[in-house]
């Protein structure tokens, strides 16, 4: 009778070991491309087109993940995480992710908003007083119109002058990218511009009234223009405000430890930096090296191509991974629906079939946008070649982690997984 106790104890303790590696090791499971609709051979056009651009010299190398119908079917690793000291890139490599932060902040402000803590059309003085009663940067002639230029010369400042905001700038205004606060027209340029990353006494509460003493580049809602590292900082703190965490420990509570996202950060811990992607010909220490404490939402932080498959994954899941909701689909939709009413042309040329989301563009029409995506796809992309997306109509995201930014690349590496859907 001892011995079967002691047998079941075992076979008892065993299980509970089974079950809290599985607890821990949160992983989207694997299936084969067929199991979801894909063809393995198509699928193979990922590792053709990323080696053609190594070869070319145009990325020393990558990470890429697919996955549809929430199982995962392409995870590699390509070429060299650091080419001086002949280091493979990992699968765990950790990258810069620069502006692949904000849809992060995304779901964070959606939370929030879930909540009632904040609402989309509030005023951002309700919560900062500093950014009551703004001004907007106009040219100095025409006297009878007032004119924001889209484009100015840094070294060249124009005669200008100030005019009252017609209204006051909305949350809603700056997840999408029409507050015209820090979006590099006339009104940031006038302003004095600090260092990124900002020094380790910076905070996001010492930077608000900072950003609240310059010029607005435009009107609030009457055009679309990207600001790269103030509007979405300014949101971040807003949401310091009202949950009463700092930012970091606010998604790294309600994001990061529900996904399982255990390799990403703000400040990469020192043991695990010899991960870190090194790339030729560019200092990348001033990212890496300087720990801080402003938790940038726009563009701070660090992490891997399998951690921001799962932030993916969770979005196409309508909010749910791993048992864990973290949005209703409602507002899952809200974020990935044209919100910019139109205003949304694309970066650095004009681009159709394009609208914008909060914090992340939405393609509306595939045909017009030359995009390698289904309508209502929605994601956004780093300054370094990181991209990521979700394509709610195939049940799909795509990740292509690159520290080089490079468009033929991101291009065919999107062709690549559409032409290998069959089904």
């Amino acid at each position: 009778m001892r011995k079967t106790r002691s047998t079941q104890f075992s076979v008892l303790s065993i299980s509970s070991l089974l079950l809290v590696n599985l607890v821990f090791a949160a992983d989207i499971p694997r299936a084969t491309p067929e199991e979801v609709g894909m063809s393995s051979e198509r699928l193979e056009q990922i590792n053709t087109v990323i080696q053609r651009h190594m070869d070319a010299g145009d990325i020393q190398g990558a990470v890429t993940a697919v996955a549809r119908r929430g199982k995962l079917i392409h995870f590699e690793s390509h070429g060299l995480m650091d080419v001086q000291n002949n280091k493979a890139m990992q699968e765990d490599s950790i990258f810069i992710m620069m502006s692949s932060s904000k849809p992060v902040l995304g779901v964070a402000a959606m939370m929030m908003i879930e909540e009632g803590l904040i609402r989309p059309e509030d005023p951002i003085s309700k919560y900062i007083p500093e950014f009551a009663d703004m001004q907007v940067a106009v040219l100095n002639t025409p006297v009878d119109e007032n004119i924001s230029p889209r484009r100015i010369d840094r070294e060249n400042l124009p005669e200008h002058r100030f005019v009252p905001s017609h209204r006051e700038i909305t949350i809603h205004d700056l997840l999408t990218h029409t507050a015209g606060l820090g979006t590099g027209g006339l009104g940031t340029l006038l302003q004095t511009q600090a260092p990124f990353p900002l020094p380790s006494d910076r905070t996001l509460e010492t930077e608000m009234a900072r950003y609240a003493s310059g010029a607005l580049d435009f009107q609030p809602g009457s055009r679309w223009s990207y600001s790269g590292l103030v509007g979405l900082d300014v949101v971040a703190r807003i949401i310091e405000i009202v949950s009463g965490q700092a930012f970091d420990q606010f998604i790294k509570e309600r994001i990061f430890e529900p996904l399982d996202m255990n390799n990403t950060w703000f400040n990469v811990p020192e043991e695990y930096r010899d991960r870190r992607v090194v790339i030729d010909g560019r200092d990348m220490s001033r990212f890496f090296d300087n720990s801080t404490n402003y938790f940038s939402a726009s563009a701070g932080l660090n992490s891997t191509a399998e951690d921001y498959l799962k932030f993916e994954q969770m979005l196409v899941n309508d909010g749910e991974l791993f048992g864990n909701r973290l949005l209703s689909p409602r507002s899952i939709r809200m974020m990935g629906s044209d919100q910019a009413e139109g205003l949304y042309e694309g970066i650095g040329r004009v681009q159709d079939g394009l609208g914008f989301g909060y914090t992340v563009y939405v393609t509306e029409d595939p045909i017009a946008a030359g995009a390698r995506r289904s309508a209502g796809a929605f994601g956004w992309m780093g300054a370094f070649g990181t991209r990521t997306w979700s394509d709610p109509e195939e049940e799909l995201t795509g990740v292509l982690f690159l520290q080089q930014p490079h468009g033929g690349t991101q291009y065919d590496f999107e062709n690549a997984i559409q032409q290998a859907i069959i089904e």
